[in-house]
This record gives C-alpha cells, sequence and structure tokens, in this order.
C-alpha cells in the first residue's frame, strides 16, 4: 500500500508593503476619528460659527448640550434628555469627554480606554436622536434615514477599530 504525500496547501502572505499601507490606513482613520471629536470640542469651545455661533460657545457662556440635548423630539429617554439639558455636570462632562477622546485618538495613546469612553459618547447621541423612531413627540417625521446605523455608530466602529488594532 502507497501512501501520497497530499500537496500543502499554501496560503499567501502578505507582503511588507502591503502591511505597511494598511498599518499606515488605519492610522489615518484613527486620526481621521479623533479630529471630528477634536472639532466638535473646538467648536463648541469657542464657537467657530459652524454648529455653534460664538455667542453660544462655551467660553462665551453658552451651553455645549443645551441646544442638542434640549431639542430631543423622539424616543423614550426624551424626557431624561431634557432634563439634562444645559446642566453643569452634562456641558463639563460632555466637553471634557469630547477633548480626552479626541487627544487620546489623535496622539494614538489610551486608544483601548478612548474607545470604550468615545463609544458610550455616541451611544448616548444616538439614543438621543433615536432614528428608530419614525415620528416625533408631536407627530411629525422625525426624517430618521435608517433607523440602526448613522454617523454615531460609525464614529463608535472606527474608534473600536482604532483600539483593537493598535492602529
Amino acid at each position: 500500500m502507497t501512501t501520497r504525500n497530499p500537496v500543502p496547501h499554501t496560503y499567501p502572505t502578505e507582503s511588507a508593503t502591503t502591511a505597511g499601507v494598511q498599518a499606515k490606513m488605519l492610522a489615518v482613520l484613527r486620526i481621521g476619528t479623533g479630529l471630528i471629536f477634536l472639532w466638535a470640542f473646538v467648536d463648541k469651545l469657542f464657537g467657530l460659527g459652524y454648529a455653534t455661533p460664538a455667542a453660544k460657545s462655551w467660553i462665551a457662556g453658552g451651553s455645549p448640550t443645551k441646544g442638542f440635548l434640549g431639542s430631543v423630539d423622539a424616543g423614550p429617554f426624551q424626557s431624561a434628555f431634557h432634563a439634562i439639558a444645559g446642566t453643569w455636570f452634562a456641558d463639563t462632562f460632555f466637553m471634557l469627554g469630547l477633548a480626552g477622546v479626541a487627544i487620546a485618538v489623535v496622539l494614538g495613546v489610551a486608544l483601548r480606554v478612548s474607545a470604550i469612553a468615545g463609544s458610550v459618547m455616541m451611544l448616548l447621541m444616538w439614543l438621543a436622536e433615536f432614528p428608530l423612531a419614525r415620528f416625533a413627540a408631536d407627530g411629525s417625521p422625525t426624517s430618521s434615514t435608517n433607523p440602526l446605523i448613522d454617523y454615531h455608530i460609525i464614529y463608535a466602529i472606527a474608534l473600536i477599530v482604532a483600539a483593537l488594532t493598535f492602529a
């Protein structure tokens, strides 16, 4: 009886160039995601006139959470978000969270902690916008385009990918 040696199965190997490009693109994803958080922090702090006018900036006495949380008009947590909108602790923790996540992710330090903190922040903002709702409390359409995946979820995924791949 003759035994045949099976042909060993070989898998294509990754070239060093491909691995280097992947690592660089993951770093670009990490830095870009961090800059999104940094921009939100700076705009709310100084009121650069994009999402936040100068008169409503945090340093001018405005509230970074009052407009967003105060205008929540759908979902089961509407009254809870209205209750904390504009409070000192919501404003302070929101701004500290934005700054902390932004700095950590841009610099590539404490990625696991920042991925958790940023993902929790994004989940809370997703709950505030509550894209599952088709209609607001007053019966008007919410204009939600996707009930599950919106930019908050994508940002959270990007944070998690950056942390798990040590981008």
